[in-house]
């Protein structure tokens, strides 16, 4: 027998180093996530050991131009989720790393909408990866000659094997000494948390396989190019040069109006206040803008008959300005609705989807007056959500809204909303420092109260997210400041008084049944 008949499918050299390089990823990953279970920003730091170890084992993505700035983006998007943990770092993360390491396979970037199908796929087929790697190496061993190997032996050892298990299960009932040895030997139960790390360190390898060895996939649908005419009933230049008519005087009605009443020039008819006017309508005119949108690209494609009409392209152009207004408009209705109920997350959010609208309608626009493709106006949307998300991803939203409404607030400005207390409560461990900034003015004494109990409580909660793994650095610089500014953080929570809507409470209730 040669040494030939053992021999084992010889590995590439550069999928040897990826299954090296999957093993000490699923080493960190259990060390950090299951043995010290550990969270939130630790997510970033392994993130960026991921993209990091993406750079070594793929060397056609440190000479794609793009593939290194869709990395960079990871990176960055990996630095917010060591910031401050958060759904929306994270999801930008895998985008941006899945564009990193396909990249290199495509001759160009085309668009967002084939991009978004390549993505999709990708995540997709890397769940089988492993399977289809393990299937070309059973294929490659299969197609080498065996000889007299392992085939042949098997055969020959049947017999002996069984005939031997046989005896032996035979003498342990009569050998105590046989018997402890097979006792020895039994493999211990599997219970709960060895299965749970199995499963996890499993997860881990498909996630971290897929990066490595991603499957170039191609989109499955093509773009529309978004040009020429395009055959709908009742639509022709005409129809569209009447709408446009029609649609230009209700919108320069519309903006009139709000323009006099926002702005004062003329009072708001009875039985309404500026807050309920500017609650009514901010988003059903961003809805209306919408709506105009997609009027424009679908009847107003470049290379038609209708935008190649003179008077059509200043009408549209015109429309297009009216919405800008509409938008700001949305945008000032909804400013004096937080001027008059305070400031939450969503509407920051919703101020950030008004102004990404404004951006979409004024590259619809300009794609119509230079006559650019439905690629152009893809990505260039794209690059855009993705800036404002890149960003965004960066601001502490729930501080943001508790600073403003505390500095706006009714007790401490005397204009303005109430301070909602119960809302601070919600946000958490980002209302830490304005709550601070809250305790030090001069309020009413029960509600100075209920502010000092509700930062002690939002400052133990943050202490006990570090003290358990739930690390962030901006959650540690808060704690930070806090301690900074004279606030100890409280290592027990005996209870409160008050609850968040100033209800007496049983002072003798712990914490955790304070907050179920």
């Amino acid at each position: 027998m040669t040494a030939q008949t053992f021999r084992l499918p010889r590995l590439h050299g550069s999928f040897a180093v990826k299954l090296a390089m999957a093993a000490a990823l699923i080493a960190l990953a259990d060390q950090v996530f299951f043995i010290r279970e550990l969270s939130f920003g630790w997510l970033g730091l392994f993130g960026t050991a991921l993209a990091l170890t993406t750079v070594l084992a793929n060397p056609a993505l440190r000479h794609d131009r793009r593939a290194l700035i869709a990395l960079t983006f990871a990176l960055a998007m990996a630095g917010a989720m060591i910031w401050d943990a958060a759904p929306l770092p994270f999801l930008l993360f895998w985008v941006a790393l899945g564009l990193a390491i396909l990249l290199p396979g495509t001759a160009r970037f085309d668009d967002g909408w084939r991009w978004a199908q390549r993505l999709i796929a990708h995540g997709f087929k890397a769940l089988f990866g492993p399977l289809i790697d393990l299937f070309k190496l059973s294929r490659a061993r299969n197609r080498r000659p065996v000889g007299t190997g392992l085939r042949r032996l098997l055969p020959a050892l049947f017999l002996p094997l069984a005939g031997s298990a046989v005896i032996l299960t035979l003498f342990t009932f009569a050998n105590p000494v046989f018997e402890q040895a097979i006792d020895s030997l039994t493999m211990p139960l599997l219970d709960e948390r060895t299965a749970g790390r199995i499963i996890f360190c499993g997860a881990i390898f498909v996630i971290t396989w897929g990066v490595l060895r991603p499957r170039r996939a191609r989109p499955y649908f093509g773009t529309f190019d978004g040009s020429g005419d395009l055959a709908i009933p009742g639509v022709n230049p005409a129809s569209v040069l009447i709408s446009l008519i029609a649609f230009n005087a209700l919108f320069a009605m519309q903006n009139a109006m709000d323009l006099a009443w926002l702005w004062g020039l003329l009072p708001l008819p009875d039985g309404m206040t500026l807050a309920d006017y500017a609650h009514r309508g901010a988003y059903p005119l961003i809805a209306t803008a919408l709506l105009a949108a997609l009027f424009v690209l679908i009847t107003l494609r470049p290379g038609s008959q209708t935008a190649d009409n003179p008077l059509v392209r200043k009408l549209v152009t015109l429309w297009i300005a009216q919405n800008l207004v509409l938008v700001a408009s949305s945008m000032l209705r909804l400013y004096d609705y937080i001027d008059a109920y305070s400031l939450t997350r969503l509407r920051i959010a919703a101020l950030a989807w008004m102004a990404l609208v404004a951006v979409g309608l004024a590259l619809i626009g300009w794609r119509l007056l230079r006559g650019h493709s439905a690629r152009w106006l893809i990505n260039a949307n794209c690059a855009a959500a993705m800036l404002l998300l890149g960003t965004y991803a960066f601001v502490d939203t729930g501080a943001f809204a508790a600073q403003w409404n505390v500095r706006h607030a009714r007790e401490v400005d005397g204009t303005g909303a109430g301070i909602d207390l119960c809302y601070m409560a919600e946000l958490g461990t980002p209302a830490l420092l304005p709550l601070i900034d809250l305790e030090d003015r001069p309020l009413d004494p029960v509600l100075r109260e209920r502010v000092r109990e509700l930062r002690a409580q939002v400052q133990y909660r943050q202490g006990q997210m570090l003290d358990n793994g739930a690390w962030t650095l901006l959650g540690e610089r808060r704690l930070a400041r806090a301690e900074a500014l004279g606030r100890q953080t409280p290592r027990a929570w005996p209870g409160a008084r008050y609850d968040c809507s100033g209800t007496p409470q049983d002072p003798t209730a712990s914490y955790l049944d304070q907050i179920g």
